[in-house]
């Protein structure tokens, strides 16, 4: 073999080294990360000094777990739910950059983590674009793995997420979620419903605040039950509102 072809197969040698071999990446493997870990808290201690709600490990372990469960109680395949609970775990990460725009940047952010780590590119793209059309200044339900975490993340209203220690500093977002004692979804897959169940301290908060400022997230979240063939639901206080 002449000293040119040799080389030839040695760069290719070396390509194929270098590429990450395709394996089923599950979200311990996620969860593991450094990169994925350092993210995540650097993102939520910037929320806080922001005066934003939580938005680190707690409530991505939520909104993974309840996007994983309502795709697979609406009978979707398991592979599917499990990338659902990806996008959910991962699905603010781009707040370590700036909470503006973080959606987008969290998707490029997943793709660089996921494909490092191994992941197949079509299942890679399905998860990015959960990622990157999750808020509702921007997003659209594009897959069922999408829809998921939409309605898995706007689902998340609790008193547990204020990080504000001072109740009488609180603004109108630190008194919706810190009057939310129960907050849940319900999936009936045989009336095909899914539905926000609240349950609000009236004596902190009023109900008209939930929908002051949670209407656009109601909305992206019934656009999101509507593309997996569902009706949605709000119940506060047990009492259906529609």
């Amino acid at each position: 073999m002449s000293k040119v072809s040799t080389n030839a197969v040695n760069k290719v040698k070396t390509k194929e080294a270098a590429a990450p071999q395709v394996k089923l990446v599950t979200l311990d493997d996620v969860r593991r990360d450094p990169q994925v870990i350092a993210y995540l808290k650097r993102g939520a201690e910037q929320m806080a000094l922001l005066g934003f709600t939580e938005h680190g490990e707690r409530h991505a372990s939520l909104v993974a777990s309840i996007a994983r469960n309502i795709l697979l109680r609406l009978g979707y395949p398991e592979r599917q739910a499990q990338l659902a609970e990806i996008a959910g775990y991962l699905h603010d990460i781009g707040n370590v950059i700036h909470r503006e725009n973080h959606a987008h940047s969290g998707a490029f952010i997943a793709q660089e983590v996921l494909r490092r780590l191994g992941m197949d590119y079509e299942e890679v793209s399905y998860v990015i674009a959960a990622i990157g059309n999750h808020e509702e200044e921007r997003g659209d339900p594009v897959s069922p793995i999408s829809a998921a975490v939409i309605i898995a993340d706007k689902a998340d209203v609790h008193r547990s997420r204020v990080q504000n220690p001072d109740p009488l500093s609180f603004d109108i977002h630190d008194r919706v979620n810190y009057s939310a004692k129960r907050s849940f979804v319900r999936v009936d897959a045989e009336k095909r419903t899914i539905a926000f169940e609240v349950d609000i301290d009236t004596s902190l908060s009023q109900v008209m605040e939930y929908f002051e400022i949670f209407m656009t997230r109601m909305l992206i979240a019934r656009r999101a039950v509507r593309f997996l063939g569902c009706k949605f639901q709000l119940r506060i206080n047990d009492i259906d509102l529609f």
